[in-house]
């Protein structure tokens, strides 16, 4: 069956990447670990937004840009970018509600609403007949419906928490659930270094060795 892959970078990565040792991960490898064996995938839309430089992480847009020089060596990816909004906002202290301090909130914007016009726009045009959707956002579980009641495709919901167990609405929206299992993530690591165009090497980000967090 044809398969397309619809994936919520920041979403993959709070919810299952960042405290893990499988950062350097192939999301086409993991996307053939998750699809069934006669599934044919076609095409990989990777939502997210560019990172900017911040307090205690001054490197965390340079390990970004790294990550996606290695994900456009895989065939048919393609990014979708959205953007952070940032702003300061008042919030009082936990334990001293009536003092209150003035800090700096970033959200990014952008991921839900541009995977879920993806997901919908493919599903109308019968581009796919399964989708893998790597994203918990409640957000999403309207599409979901949609894609699977009123288009009657496919829908692959993969969970992406270890300690955690899919919600009534997720299952309901979602054609089957897949859990992001420890082995899945360990047989899907880039190579280091991935080779780019040219030849050109691409090696993964020293603070995600995995022998450094192990």
């Amino acid at each position: 069956m044809r398969a397309r892959v619809y994936i919520d970078g920041f979403n993959l990565y709070f919810r299952r990447l960042k405290n893990s040792k499988y950062k350097w991960t192939d999301l086409n490898l993991l996307s053939k670990e998750l699809l069934e064996s006669g599934d044919t995938k076609e095409l990989i839309r990777y939502f997210t937004a560019d990172v900017t430089k911040r307090a205690g992480d001054e490197e965390a847009p340079e390990r970004q840009q790294t990550l996606f020089r290695a994900l456009k060596t895989i065939e048919g990816f393609e990014i979708h970018k959205g953007h952070f909004l940032s702003k300061k906002i008042v919030r009082p202290l936990v334990g001293q509600e009536k003092r209150y301090v003035e800090i700096h909130e970033t959200e990014e914007k952008g991921s839900d609403v541009n995977l879920a016009s993806h997901l919908l726009m493919d599903a109308f045009n019968d581009d796919f007949d399964v989708a893998l959707v790597m994203s918990q956002d409640t957000d999403l579980i309207e599409p979901l419906r949609m894609v699977t009641e009123s288009l009657g495709k496919t829908v692959v919901t993969a969970w992406l928490e270890k300690h955690s167990q899919p919600g009534k609405k997720h299952k309901k929206a979602s054609s089957y659930i897949r859990h992001i299992q420890d082995g899945m993530l360990a047989r899907s690591q880039f190579p280091n270094p991935v080779i780019g165009k040219g030849g050109f090497r691409i090696w993964r980000p020293e603070s995600w060795d995995p022998c450094i967090l192990d």
